[in-house]
């Protein structure tokens, strides 16, 4: 009987066949289904799994065709042997990463004139490598399989097509005098559009540091996009899956709307890919940022329920991927809205720690700062999350916590073009408003902080304004706010 085989699974099975029975480790198992990319475990799981399920009952009582090997990898069982047949290339094409987004980082071009400082742009290729594999929800191609482009130049879509991936990182490095200039963009290989681009400029100090430096920014920059464009591809199918990671993505894809109905359909798809799949990560940490969410912004009808539910849902996901900063930010935006801030303080700086160019981590770890009443610490994480992610679709609410942070630490200035920020994002969110006439109120115009009230007072409000623990929290703070807003001495 013959039965349809994916060709990840036609390789793992192809070379357990070729070991005569003997035990295959997961290693090389990986090398043989994932040739040259960087993949978690739980990919081969997945797929052994599915092998599973295809080849049935090897045995009349029941055993199964692939066996474990405890602490090693797999075996056949029984009888087993194979045709002299040889299997196709990969079709890259059709890259198969578990649903996953995948992405290749091509070697950076150096135009410079002095080969000696060729240096400079393979480090600034590795270091982004490095940094990318970090986030852990998307597959990152290893360094020798891409560095291959550096000998061999090729248009983007053909190296992306032999790699297997759906997203290419390129770019280049102009060293000039003092002066080191890196550019890079983003592509999605099947269409050839460019999805995000951008230049930095640093001073020649130390090159190390300025590699790990320039990994961290474009690495904060790109996640956001990939997480963007995976979900409004997930959305956009119709071909009525039920992956556990296609509900992920397409939930991450309404949340991003910060609408109720979106934040609540959205919560419903995260827990139906937390039934699916028992090991989905993803599922568990977005059910708990989107049940914080749903506090946050005045839309649950039971916060304490909700929270509950986000807590434990966030508690699995750690415990299944402890590496993962994702894990850890969705413990503490969960911790947030339970004003339990030591807690958020502490898996913030665990999300960090594992990925500093993580730019979430540095805002939650900001807004659990400015919550517990620290704003001077407060401003330092919340301007390096925002340098890192200029495009995160929530930044609204970020600008906004950093305006407030920067006028309780006495700069009101730098608060008015924060809350301006804010504005410039989301025109009608209320509470930036808010912020802004506050902030003129403190810089004593008068005529101007009337001026934000009544357009506050003009828009209808949709949500809470996301700071309930700042308020409750910070009686002091709270105070100083009204005083402002009504004009009091």
């Amino acid at each position: 009987m013959a039965v349809a085989v994916g060709q990840r699974g036609l390789r793992i099975l192809q070379a357990l066949l070729d070991s005569g029975g003997e035990p295959v480790s997961k290693a090389e198992l990986m090398r043989s289904a994932w040739p040259g990319l960087v993949v978690e475990d739980s990919n081969l799981s997945v797929q052994v799994t599915a092998l599973r399920k295809l080849l049935g009952a090897s045995q009349p009582d029941g055993a199964e065709w692939i066996v474990t090997v405890p602490r090693f990898g797999y075996r056949l069982s029984g009888g087993a042997a194979a045709e002299d047949t040889q299997l196709a290339p990969l079709l890259h094409g059709e890259p198969d990463h578990g649903g996953r987004p995948s992405i290749a980082v091509l070697p950076f071009t150096h135009l410079g004139d002095d080969p000696a400082q060729e240096y400079l742009a393979d480090g600034v290729t590795e270091a982004l490598i490095t940094a990318l594999t970090r986030f852990r929800w998307f597959s990152v191609t290893g360094r020798n399989a891409s560095h291959v482009y550096k000998l061999k130049p090729v248009d983007g879509r053909t190296a992306a097509a032999e790699l297997g991936v759906r997203y290419l990182l390129e770019g280049s490095v102009r060293k000039s005098g003092a002066r080191v200039r890196i550019s890079a963009q983003l592509v999605e290989a099947s269409s050839g559009s460019c999805l995000w681009a951008d230049r930095y400029d640093f001073a020649d100090a130390d090159m190390f540091e300025v590699q790990d430096a320039i990994a961290q920014r474009v690495a904060g920059a790109i996640e956001p996009e990939l997480l963007k464009n995976t979900g409004s591809r997930a959305a956009g199918r119709r071909t009525g899956s039920v992956a556990g990671w296609d509900l992920v993505a397409q939930g991450s894809w309404l949340f991003h709307h910060v609408t109720k109905p979106t934040h609540l359909k959205a919560r419903e798809l995260f827990r139906q890919a937390r039934l699916i799949d028992a090991e989905l990560t993803e599922a568990r940490l977005w059910l708990g940022r989107v049940n914080a969410g749903l506090v946050a912004y005045g839309w649950s009808e039971d916060p304490a329920l909700d929270l509950r539910e986000g807590h434990a849902a966030a508690l699995e996901a750690v415990q299944l991927d402890e590496k993962n900063p994702y894990t850890h930010y969705a413990l503490a935006i969960v911790d947030v809205y339970a004003d339990e801030f030591a807690l958020a303080l502490r898996s913030a700086e665990k999300a960090v720690e594992l990925s500093p160019s993580f730019a979430l981590g540095h805002l939650v770890h900001g807004m659990a700062a400015l919550y517990s009443g620290d704003a001077a610490l407060a401003v330092r994480s919340l301007e390096r999350g925002l340098r890192l992610n200029r495009y995160d679709p929530q930044n609204f609410v970020w600008y906004n916590v950093l305006a407030l942070a920067f006028l309780f630490n006495g700069k009101a200035e730098d608060a008015l073009q924060c809350a301006v920020a804010a504005l410039k994002i989301r025109p009608a969110w209320r509470p930036a408003m808010r912020t802004a006439a506050a902030a003129n109120a403190s810089l004593g115009r008068a005529e101007m902080a009337a001026r934000w009230l009544r357009q506050w007072s003009d828009v209808a409000a949709t949500s809470a304004d996301a700071l309930q623990p700042l308020w409750r929290c910070n009686s002091r703070w709270a105070e100083e706010m009204n005083r402002l807003l009504e004009g009091r001495p």
